[in-house]
């Protein structure tokens, strides 16, 4: 793994790196967002470990520059745990999200989550073997991980390309949040979990991304995916 650690905390950024490095990982440290955000764009990177509160230019603007540019996996790294910055990390495209004090131990294990999450195409999806599916004007395949709406291909985030294959893969049916969150996690190879969407509303910041990219493709305005109301959303393809 080559890795990227932006973060200006060396003490935290050297322990970090001492024990990627000890799992066999490549990690280079940078100390502050400009030329963070240089070194991520250089493209020579596997995953981004990026520090919010930076400075300069901080983890959110590094983020938000980094996303309009390159695909590359992003983990963002800091001391604030509250919603509100867990959100917006998300609404930015960060794959992950890890509060500090965290176990390096920990934030290995979601390292190799989100690049598994990145490479891997399985042949199988949510609830039969098929490779693409087609609901209405969008048609997703993906073995390609390509999203099209009306032949004009859909910008996704990993997570969110996985999100839309299991709501394509249900055409009609109503998922509730917790379902969904665990459909996304089976088709990735991971464990299901509890769900509280009161507390975790990260299903509901991805959905209102992919919103906004089909909006961005759909001339008429119209949304595929609907809210129901206190249970989830379903994906109608006759809208």
């Amino acid at each position: 793994m080559r890795i990227l650690l932006i973060e200006d905390d060396e003490r935290l950024a050297e322990v970090t790196a001492e024990y990627l490095r000890d799992q066999e990982a490549e990690v280079e440290i940078v100390g502050d967002g400009a030329a963070g955000l240089q070194r991520a764009l250089a493209g020579e990177h596997d995953i981004v470990l990026l520090d919010l509160m930076l400075p300069g230019l901080d983890g959110i603007s590094v983020c938000k520059q980094l996303r309009a540019e390159s695909g590359v996996p992003v983990i963002m790294l800091t001391a604030k745990g509250d919603e509100v910055d867990r959100v917006v990390g998300l609404e930015l495209g960060a794959d992950d999200y890890v509060p500090k004090p965290f176990s390096p131990r920990e934030l290995l294990a979601r390292i190799r989550a989100v690049l598994r999450r990145h490479t891997a195409t399985p042949a199988v999806a949510v609830a039969e073997s098929v490779s693409s599916v087609e609901a209405g004007p969008l048609k997703i395949d993906r073995e390609r991980r390509v999203a099209e709406l009306h032949s004009e291909r859909v910008e996704l985030t990993a997570y969110q390309f996985d999100l839309l294959w299991v709501l394509a893969c249900n055409v009609g049916k109503v998922l509730e949040r917790g379902d969904l969150n665990n459909r996304v996690r089976e088709l990735r190879g991971d464990p299901p979990v509890e769900f509280d969407p009161s507390v975790d509303r990260s299903i509901d910041v991805h959905l209102s991304k992919i919103r906004g990219a089909l909006g961005t493709a759909h001339p008429d305005g119209k949304d595929l995916i609907e809210t129901v109301r206190g249970v989830g959303y379903v994906l109608g393809p006759d809208r």
